[in-house]
């Protein structure tokens, strides 16, 4: 299976630790916890990175990362039920918290999410912790992109 990620620099296209979601947080781990971010598809990954953009500073580069997990790597889904009433609020400890456990549990290589920014698609929480990450997960291509200044 394939999943995506956009990154605005060129040195980062080569980076699957989760350093970044390790240094500032993010929706579903809290600082200090390493997870590497991904969607399911090009155009959420795209959206997903747009979202955290100021428009009138766009990056000079963007990378897209095309990323290979193993077909036979543990991926967990949880029910839609399982997700906080407040799960789509940035900033939220029941996500944190949730997604924390979920990493320092190790037991996956991958969480599949739902998107706050288009809840009918995906997103894909990989754990770097994981004890075969590294066999399981591979970058298969990068490509720079441009965005179409209608979206500017």
């Amino acid at each position: 299976m394939y999943v995506y990620r956009i990154v605005h620099q060129q040195a980062r296209t080569k980076d699957l630790s989760g350093t970044g979601a390790y240094r500032t947080g993010g929706r579903w781990n809290s600082k200090g916890i390493y997870m590497l971010y991904t969607s399911a598809n090009s155009s959420l990954a795209l959206l997903e990175t747009l979202v955290h953009l100021d428009i009138s500073v766009l990056p000079p580069h963007m990378y897209l990362m095309q990323i290979q997990i193993d077909d036979t790597a543990p991926i967990f889904i949880p029910a839609d039920e399982d997700y906080p009433v407040d799960w789509k609020q940035p900033g939220g400890l029941a996500t944190k918290s949730i997604g924390d456990k979920w990493m320092t549990a190790s037991t996956h290589v991958a969480i599949r999410v739902r998107s706050a920014v288009n809840e009918t698609e995906f997103n894909y929480l990989l754990n770097p912790a994981f004890v075969d990450y590294s066999k399981m997960v591979k970058i298969e291509t990068v490509r720079e992109i441009s965005l179409d200044g209608r979206l500017v």
